[in-house]
């Protein structure tokens, strides 16, 4: 393990794990695993609270087990009723009081040393807004070549080597400033949906890093914390990548959205612009593979075109909504950090 904090600076960053399942026993079971095998320094204090968000698989009984066996130092649980990602997150950081927040996806299994490093980071980055690291796909079967090309659609995170500031972070191994997010006011309102059960929604984690950066805080990558996250074969389906790819496209026009700068018509002039020109590129790859002289393979075309389905769909949503949402919306996280 690296150098780690010294000693003497005992109690002086607490970081909470917050575990969202629903319905994910199995790797639920791997991920605290993993996490009872944490080396961790005394200078640091860290709990882990898995939030059970309606799971009506063996996850208590998963969770009892760990708790029983006291495998994991100050291990709780916690049911939130309302179904989805946000409600789930939300109800962690009501339910933690650590400096640091720490979202750990229970299909993610973190490095013996991943803790410490976070704490590590933490500690010498007090003002930070949010942080995270190298996430490692971890394919349960080979996935098609083609299929490598999408990392992006599941969560893979790797900005290099070395700490560096990058434009966003991913939802997996994502470390939160306690003051940060309540700057952003986020726990009073969430703009962007996330996962539902087991509906393909995205959002609610680009929206939480979206919100810190418009508050002032810095976001950054650091590579010593690393995780492998666990894909399984359904997930590498190709009317999965569809799907997914699609629902990305939501997020990203909504994300572009909720930091917006300027007027409506403006946002719909550009939104329509350039999606419009996401259109012709794909049409120019489909064409480019019809004659051999493509990069991509004929099968990747529905699902980048799903992509561009998305980003219309998002388009349709906010063109449909009555003013006053509408203009809730268009530069909320610049909004929220300003009215703080």
């Amino acid at each position: 393990m690296s150098n780690l904090l010294p000693q003497e600076i005992d109690n002086y960053v607490s970081i909470d794990l917050v575990i969202c399942t629903y319905n994910n026993a199995a790797l639920l079971d791997r991920a605290l695993t993993a996490i009872s095998e944490q080396q961790v320094p005394t200078s640091v204090k860290w709990t882990v609270l898995v939030v059970n968000n309606n799971c009506t698989d063996e996850t208590s009984q998963v969770v009892d087990r760990y708790i029983q066996s006291q495998k994991i130092p100050y291990l709780s649980t916690v049911f939130e009723p309302k179904q989805g990602l946000n409600h789930a997150r939300h109800c962690g950081v009501e339910n933690t009081t650590g400096d640091w927040i720490a979202f750990v996806d229970d299909d993610c299994m973190l490095d013996a040393d991943w803790v410490a490093e976070a704490a590590k980071f933490a500690f010498s980055h007090p003002e930070c807004g949010a942080f995270g690291g190298k996430v490692i796909l971890d394919w349960e079967t080979q996935p098609p070549a083609y299929v490598l090309k999408y990392g992006y659609s599941f969560a893979q995170q790797d900005h290099g080597m070395s700490v560096t500031q990058p434009n966003c972070l991913v939802g997996a191994g994502l470390v939160i400033n306690r003051k940060a997010i309540l700057d952003t006011q986020w726990l009073n309102k969430q703009f962007l949906s996330d996962r539902i059960g087991k509906k393909l929604v995205s959002g609610g984690d680009v929206e939480i890093v979206l919100r810190i950066r418009s508050a002032g805080y810095d976001i950054w990558y650091n590579p010593a914390c690393k995780l492998m996250h666990f894909i399984t074969a359904r997930r590498i389906e190709h009317k999965y990548l569809i799907n997914i790819n699609y629902g990305l496209g939501i997020s990203q026009l909504m994300s572009n959205t909720l930091v917006w700068h300027s007027s409506y018509f403006s946002w719909l002039f550009e939104s329509v612009f350039s999606t419009f020109l996401s259109c012709l590129d794909v049409l120019k790859q489909a064409l480019k593979i019809a004659v051999g002289r493509g990069y991509m393979e004929g099968v990747e075309i529905p699902i980048v075109w799903a992509f561009v389905r998305g980003k219309w769909a998002g388009i349709v949503r906010i063109i449909c909504m009555d003013m006053q949402e509408r203009r809730s919306l268009l530069g909320a996280a610049k909004l929220a950090s300003s009215n703080n």
